[in-house]
């Protein structure tokens, strides 16, 4: 990203904000709150001035203050003459009553932020895809996805609030993960995919077959809650190289499972286990990856050493 004081491009403007770049487009055509400067021969770029019109604009309008009026306010506004029109200040930092914090993660992650405690699907997912494009889904996941996920839940958690925005951004991001394209029918599918019995959260075993999924490796994924009974009759039946089972909590994560895994007379060769919930003193023979990239590391050399 460019220096602020050079000011910042309309792509930047928008992943700070957390709408789209053409949502910035029509503010400007419509309503004037586009870019001050302007050096002949080069892009437009927004100073410290034009972002907090905006940062104005987004607010009012999300309270359901109709756009034309929004835009009036903003452009006559300001840090002072809002305190007069019974506005706050726009917010310096992310942790506000309508954003939540997410530490040191990047603009990008504060507008998806902020996308996500308006309930804006639509850029949640533009969000979320552009990043998947650009970066890859892992770098996605670690960068942008978990520090928000993260903020979210630590908000939950505080407050037993917020339920519709986790379950707004899970939405939106299984589509996106969804999306990526699979390898064809017919391709070898050398990993299994499950989460603990009674573990709900389902979304890191998603990122993972997406990421296995751009290396060309193909993944079944059975999804949350998965029972005992149901994973063993699964490997019985698909035969994978490796097994990957994720426990979020304590509370789900089921050691028995795993050494059940172990003693099947054609057990699957690597069984890991995934996610925070998971005991340090696992059964002789588990893997346990921390992260997502060590997952895929591994699953990614069984299955070529398959």
């Amino acid at each position: 990203m460019a220096d602020e004081d050079e000011g910042l491009s309309a792509g930047a403007v928008a992943r700070r904000l957390g709408i789209a770049v053409t949502t910035l487009r029509t503010w400007h055509q419509r309503y004037g709150l586009g870019p001050s400067a302007h050096d002949p021969g080069h892009h437009r770029r927004y100073d410290a001035a034009d972002l907090r019109r905006l940062e104005t604009m987004q607010r009012l309008t999300a309270q359901g203050v109709p756009a034309a009026e929004a835009a009036r306010i903003a452009r006559s506004a300001t840090d002072d003459g809002l305190a007069e029109l019974g506005e706050e200040r726009p917010a310096a930092r992310a942790g506000g009553g309508h954003t939540v914090a997410v530490g040191r993660a990047g603009a990008q992650a504060r507008g998806l932020a902020r996308a996500a405690m308006r309930l804006d699907a639509l850029t949640v997912r533009h969000l979320v895809h552009d990043a998947v494009a650009q970066h890859g889904v892992a770098a996605a996941w670690q960068d942008l996805l978990v520090p928000v996920l993260a903020a979210i839940g630590a908000r939950h958690a505080a407050t037993q609030r917020l339920v519709e925005v986790e379950h707004l951004v899970s939405r939106c991001v299984s589509e996106v993960l969804g999306g990526v394209p699979r390898p064809a029918p017919g391709s070898p599918v050398p990993v299994l995919l499950a989460c603990a019995d009674e573990e709900q959260h389902s979304l890191p075993l998603e990122a993972l077959a997406a990421a296995l999924a751009e290396r060309g490796v193909a993944a079944r994924l059975l999804g949350a809650r998965v029972p005992p009974r149901a994973l063993l009759d699964a490997v019985r039946r698909t035969g994978p190289a490796i097994v990957v089972t994720w426990s979020h909590t304590a509370a789900t994560a089921d050691v028995t499972t795993l050494r059940e895994l172990l003693a099947m007379p054609q057990r699957p060769p690597v069984v890991a286990a995934a996610g925070p919930g998971w005991p340090d003193d696992l059964p002789e023979g588990v893997l346990n990856p921390k992260t997502l990239d060590s997952a895929l590391t591994l699953a990614i050399a069984v299955s070529e050493s398959g």
